[in-house]
């Protein structure tokens, strides 16, 4: 298992100009899939919804609902599953 992190992309604004995290569309322990809405930003009057980089489980969210964010911020983590050279999940048990 690793740690993926969901990054605040660069949204053309300048420094004067807030970026509020609005709504996240999961809870943390959700499963989400790679390209899923994840969160919502406000850059003024318009909105802007930041994807799953990956597939697995919210793990954490660092940005919370009416936090204002700086491009380039982690506002959560993924727990994503360690694939194998074929591209597959592996199938045993975990390594402890």
């Amino acid at each position: 298992m690793r740690l993926e992190a969901v990054k605040l992309p660069e949204l053309g604004t300048g420094p004067a100009e807030p970026i509020v995290v609005s709504h996240w569309y999961a809870a943390r322990g959700e499963q989400v899939w790679e390209g899923d809405r994840l969160v919502e930003v406000l850059v003024g009057s318009a909105t802007f919804d930041v994807s799953a980089p990956a597939t697995g489980r919210l793990a954490a969210i660092h940005g919370q609902e009416d936090d204002r964010v700086l491009p380039g911020s982690v506002l959560g983590f993924l727990a994503v599953a360690e694939e194998d050279g074929d591209g597959h999940e592996p199938s045993g048990p975990a390594p402890s």
